[in-house]
């Protein structure tokens, strides 16, 4: 069964999120990742933080699963040692959702469903089939008993290379041949738009991630094309990080950026992905 799609919905999500907000494919992936059995009609809700814009969503996708289990889930590209933390603030934000109804303070325990955090991986960089990262590592001084631990589990799904995992998830399978196809056709040369058609032609020569492609591929390229943009510019943000030299290449790196985005995207929309205002955008390709 394809989620119900609002086609107004703006770039609230990623293609990810969008392709995992079935309930089916959730358990599919769970049990895939858990080594579980769930069947596919186990109660599902769907509770994912979301913001205005795609990029600025708390989360890519958080569920309950039976009533017994929330489980967030973050697909990225890039390995980032702060997803701890920043699993630690999603889960205050999302049980501060679930609990609203409920009085905290009252004396009788309330039962909570339990917590598990995992990381998709779908990078360039080398990355371990299955590793964890832990908050208490970014800790300063060495914990007393009275603290915290939050472990997110580091599941690496690029296509080929976690076979264990892809083999047991049909909907991870072809989510991650399906992005490894349209990295080697942009590998080539061609553009990202034809990359992203072409992948999905493959796809559906091949009955992968049907009917969802066909059915909103107009989506897939706007969103795919934000994100690996968003990637860019982080990519230029953290080499300013770095680097004190060479200004004016990387202003150059990032007009080009804006310049892309805006082919896809309104005014408002770029200067906010890019932490820009309107103005400082429109200044920006006019010089």
């Amino acid at each position: 069964m394809e989620p119900d799609v609002n086609t107004n919905r703006g770039y609230k999500d990623s293609v990810f999120s969008l392709y995992m907000s079935d309930p089916e494919r959730l358990v599919e992936v769970y049990n895939a990742i858990q080594g579980t059995n769930y069947p596919l009609d186990t109660p599902v809700e769907i509770n994912t933080l979301k913001d205005v814009l795609f990029k600025n969503r708390m989360n890519d996708v958080s569920f309950t699963l039976d009533g017994k289990y929330i489980i967030l889930i973050e697909h990225q590209s890039s390995l980032n040692e702060n997803m701890p933390v920043r699993m630690l603030l999603y889960l205050g934000r999302l049980y501060e959702k679930l609990l609203s109804k409920e009085n905290i303070y009252r004396r009788k325990q309330i039962p909570l469903a339990t917590p598990e955090f995992v990381v998709l991986y779908n990078g360039k960089e080398p990355c371990p089939d299955d590793a964890y990262l832990r908050l208490s590592d970014a800790f300063i001084s060495k914990p007393h008993g009275n603290s915290v631990e939050l472990t997110v589990r580091v599941l690496n799904v690029r296509y080929q290379e976690n076979k264990p995992v892809l083999e047991k998830s049909r909907s991870l399978h072809d989510y991650s041949f399906f992005i490894n196809r349209v990295q080697e056709y942009a590998g080539t040369g061609i553009d990202l738009k034809e990359s992203i058609q072409k992948a999905a032609l493959d796809c559906e020569k091949l009955g992968i991630m049907q009917p969802f492609l066909r059915s909103h591929i107009s989506e897939v390229e706007n969103m795919l094309f934000t994100e690996w943009v968003w990637d860019d510019a982080l990519r230029i943000e953290r080499e300013e990080g770095r680097e004190e030299g060479r200004e004016e290449g990387r202003e150059e790196g990032r007009r080009e950026i804006v310049k892309s985005m805006l082919n896809h995207l309104n005014l408002e929309q770029t200067a906010k992905i890019m932490g820009m205002t309107a103005e400082q955008v429109k200044k920006m390709i006019e010089t």
